[in-house]
């Protein structure tokens, strides 16, 4: 199938206007000259780089310990003593903190947003089913003690769902409400999966769901991208992943596996005198759980013929000693804590919720400025003797210059590539949508990733990019004959042309704090951001699509702006009457492959509505940057 679409470009310098995709937009405007550095006056610019990291502390009895201050904390970076600048204690929210708590705004109608406002801002708990690596038999109890710990659980902490099989799938997005989460739990949504079998050779088989649980992992972390706190995974799985063998260590964790969730870079303090910028340490703490519970010695099942083989007995221990091993070097990389041999999941689960809520967030200023890419190790101790710390051991000194200078290289290439190449298309032209029934057969597939991925009918919705959409539709219904041309820039497939169809408008205002822009030695901010708009009937077809491409170049004076205002870009869209259809609206930026997407069924667009999208989406982004102060 190969896709029509309307791929339109605009440039900005020094301001920000109503970017709307009209006709008049055929080609992208050769990039304006830069201002010229040495007409700048000069500037001291200085930068002080934070560190921040999460740390629990626990007693002999497992139970959080709270009071701490500073001066109870040492710590050290490559064995260099650091000074604390700042500890802030997290801790369970009570009733009566929840019920100070401001209740999450009500969008108008026909306004959509792919960020939802979660009431605890100290901690959020994912749950990950993997049925990827997890037998049916240990599924079923898996979701029947999932389902016990949630009928009984304490209202407060937003928990999400998750469920990897053949792919990642979002069971329900954060809640704190117990009866939302039972009813998800009990749902179809989450049952047992039956694997699809992945044919080929055992090489390819490993592959193929190594490339399965890493753009999983990475849908995840785009997901979680938007939320503030502490983010406490709770994986359940039933065999270590196979890019873990022997004695794994943190690093090797980190080689091996890359990290999905990754640190952020946040500019806390941006002026013409210097800035202050914390490197955040990744705030998802893995909690991987062997969801086998107990395990025996098989050969002394009563399935199991004959007396029981010595020999069998050590390969079997053996190959557990290594799961638990890399079960804890995966918790020890990300300051969790594992969980094996255990039948107690209901409780496994209560605990970490409890652990993962209360909790240190430390700050200081690493000594060592040598920013050179290496892994620095970090080590944490307390003055009161027998309690036990979690925490992520170490980071990667990365260069913030070279950085910017390799996401200003990535973003003008991905511009020219975005310029060439429709969403939905490969570089030679043809779809790299849905496979067509007559591929069913083939289970070995290539497992896209980034925004391809996250434009995907049903995907995991990013929050890297918070934005909302609002949507109003034309009362008009257009039908043409088969001897019409279509309407000019109406890209429907050709199959669709004599059916009648419905224009939606879809007004998108982003919130401009989750805009990468790359700032070079003359002060003007660069940024290009990438707009789709996407038609898929209920087979997960594309069926339309429309392309944007903003860049811009902007002074300190825009740039504030820039940042007040947000970004906003209306397309218009054509969507057959006639049949269930959903549009998935996307926004990528070019700049750090940063991703924002949200799916709406085309039936929910209220008609005759107009809705107020620029205020709803203003008064979203103000609660989400309160949630992150």
């Amino acid at each position: 199938m190969k896709l029509r679409f309307r791929n339109n470009a605009v440039r900005t310098l020094c301001a920000i206007a109503l970017l709307c995709a009209t006709p008049a937009w055929k080609a992208q405007e050769p990039a304006p000259t830069l201002q010229d550095p040495s007409q700048q006056p000069p500037t001291l610019s200085i930068t002080a780089r934070e560190v921040l990291l999460d740390v629990v502390v626990t007693d002999s009895s497992q139970h959080p310990v709270k009071g701490l201050k500073a001066s109870d904390f040492t710590v050290t970076e490559e064995g260099s003593a650091q000074q604390i600048r700042s500890l802030e204690e997290h801790h369970s929210m009570s009733p009566d903190d929840l019920a100070r708590l401001k209740a999450a705004q009500t969008l108008p109608p026909n306004t959509f947003t792919n960020f939802t406002p979660v009431v605890n801002t100290n901690a959020s708990t994912v749950i990950l089913l993997d049925a990827l690596d997890t037998h049916v038999e240990a599924q079923m109890y898996l979701r029947e003690q999932l389902v016990n710990y949630l009928k009984h659980m304490e209202p407060g902490t937003p928990i999400a769902i998750f469920q990897l099989d053949t792919q990642m799938r979002l069971i329900q997005g954060f809640s704190p409400d117990p009866q939302v989460l039972l009813e998800a739990a009990k749902s179809k949504r989450d049952m047992p999966s039956l694997r699809e079998p992945i044919r080929g050779s055992r090489e390819e088989y490993i592959r193929a769901k190594n490339e399965i649980l890493r753009a999983g992992l990475d849908m995840m972390g785009r997901y979680l991208a938007g939320f503030p706190g502490r983010k406490n995974l709770i994986w359940f799985t039933g065999q270590l992943p196979s890019w873990f063998s022997g004695d794994a260590t943190v690093t090797d964790v980190e080689k091996r596996a890359g990290n999905p969730f990754k640190d952020d870079f946040s500019v806390f303090d941006d002026n013409t005198a210097g800035f202050t910028d914390a490197l955040t340490l990744s705030r998802v703490a893995v909690y991987p759980i062997d969801a086998r519970g107990l395990q025996t010695l098989p050969q002394y099942s009563a399935g199991v013929k004959g007396p029981p083989s010595m020999r069998a007995g050590m390969r079997f221990e053996g190959r557990q000693a290594f799961n638990d091993m890399n079960l804890d070097a995966i918790a020890e990389a990300t300051g969790g804590k594992a969980y094996y041999n255990t039948n107690g999941l209901k409780d496994i689960i209560a605990e970490i919720v409890n652990d993962g809520s209360n909790y240190y967030s430390v700050a200081y200023a690493t000594s060592n400025q040598n920013w050179d890419g290496q892994y620095r190790h970090i080590k944490v101790t307390l003055n009161r003797p027998g309690l036990k710390l979690q925490y992520r051991p170490g980071y990667y000194a990365i260069d913030r210059t070279k950085q910017e200078q390799r996401q200003l290289a990535s973003l003008q290439k991905r511009m020219a590539s975005a310029a060439k190449t429709p969403f939905g298309q490969d570089s030679s032209g043809a779809s790299n949508g849905p496979a067509a029934s007559g591929d069913a057969g083939a289970m070995i597939h290539q497992v896209k990733g980034g925004f391809d991925a996250s434009m995907q009918l049903g995907a995991v919705p990013p929050t890297e990019i918070i934005f909302t959409a609002l949507l109003a539709m034309d009362d008009k219904v257009v039908k043409l004959d088969k001897k019409t041309a279509l309407p000019k820039d109406n890209y429907l497939l050709p199959s669709y042309k004599d059916k009648p169809f419905r224009t939606y408008s879809v007004q998108i205002r982003t919130d401009a704090h989750t805009i990468h822009v790359t700032r070079t030695s003359d002060g003007v901010r660069h940024g290009a951001i990438q707009f789709v708009t996407a038609v898929y009937d209920q087979s997960g077809v594309i069926i339309n699509s429309l392309q944007t491409t903003a860049s811009f170049d902007l002074s300190d004076a825009h740039y504030r702006k820039f940042l007040n205002d947000g970004l906003p870009v209306q397309q218009e869209i054509a969507v057959p009457v006639k049949g269930n259809y959903f549009l998935r609206i996307g926004i990528h930026d070019l700049g750090n492959d940063h991703v924002g997407a949200l799916e709406i069924p085309v039936d929910e667009v209220r008609a005759g509505v107009a809705g107020h999208g620029g205020i709803a989406s203003r008064a979203m982004a103000d609660d989400r940057m309160a949630q992150n102060k």
